[in-house]
């Protein structure tokens, strides 16, 4: 399947997910599906490596993986975050696909750093959110992914401006920026956009550190949850989820 309908299934699947766990963070898993369809479906290749900082995604990136191919089945996304079940609420090592266990925000930095220092001939790619940039630990690592000219690293920003339970205002272009990054801003929802920019900065010959700020809407796809910052915690219940369906197949 293309980009854009990859992007629609891992919503969808994703909004069933959360729906049958009672789990949350619906609202992070529709605001980054775009980004996961375009490096899934395209962008990464054999020997890429994908943290997902953002761990609390994690039925977005298990849809993902089960979409492409990866050794994540229909009766695992069924038992997701299910007592005993192998796909947990955050993205967890040891599902096929999956680097490193993340949900502790701003972990995934400093590991992708250390991925991409020893060796440089690998791509790595960090997937995070805005409201994990207040975390410290972000900003010592993107001072070394400078300092050590990590030009085979990308984060990408899942800029949606909501986090816990406040918004996000910081201007993350000009603060890695001045640590030597190089910055490029989209549309995080533009599917055309979002493959032009990633194939280019996968391959791009610098040598500084590469952050790919997305601009984005929590919830996206899903008219009441957009937007809200009650998306984070909440799960669909029944009536919501037929209602999120119907307008995702409309």
């Amino acid at each position: 399947m293309d980009n854009k309908e990859l992007a629609q299934q891992i919503r969808i699947s994703s909004l069933k997910m959360c729906h049958n766990a009672k789990a949350s963070h619906i609202g992070s898993c529709l605001s980054c599906a775009d980004i996961l369809a375009v490096l899934y479906n395209e962008v990464l290749k054999q020997d890429d490596k994908l943290i997902v900082s953002k761990g609390h995604c994690a039925a977005a990136v298990y849809s993902a993986l089960s979409l492409t191919g990866h050794k994540v089945t229909a009766e695992m996304l069924d038992d997701y975050c299910q007592d005993g079940a192998k796909l947990s609420g955050h993205v967890t090592y040891g599902v096929d696909g999956v680097e490193f266990s993340t949900g502790s925000l701003g972990h995934g930095l400093p590991v992708a750093c250390g991925m991409a220092l020893a060796n440089r001939s690998q791509k790595v790619f960090c997937l995070m959110g805005d409201g994990e940039t207040n975390e410290g630990s972000v900003w010592e690592s993107a001072r070394f992914a400078s300092e050590y000219k990590l030009s085979n690293l990308v984060a990408l920003i899942d800029n949606n401006e909501l986090q816990s339970f406040s918004q996000c205002g910081d201007d993350l272009g000009a603060k890695f920026s001045s640590f030597g990054w190089r910055i490029y801003k989209l549309d995080g929802h533009n599917i055309d956009m979002l493959s032009k920019i990633l194939n280019i900065v996968r391959d791009l010959d610098t040598d500084k550190p590469k952050c790919v700020i997305c601009k984005t809407v929590k919830g996206k796809g899903v008219s009441f949850y957009e937007s809200r910052l009650d998306s984070h915690y909440r799960y669909p219940n029944d009536k919501e989820l037929k209602l999120a369906l119907e307008g995702l197949s409309a």
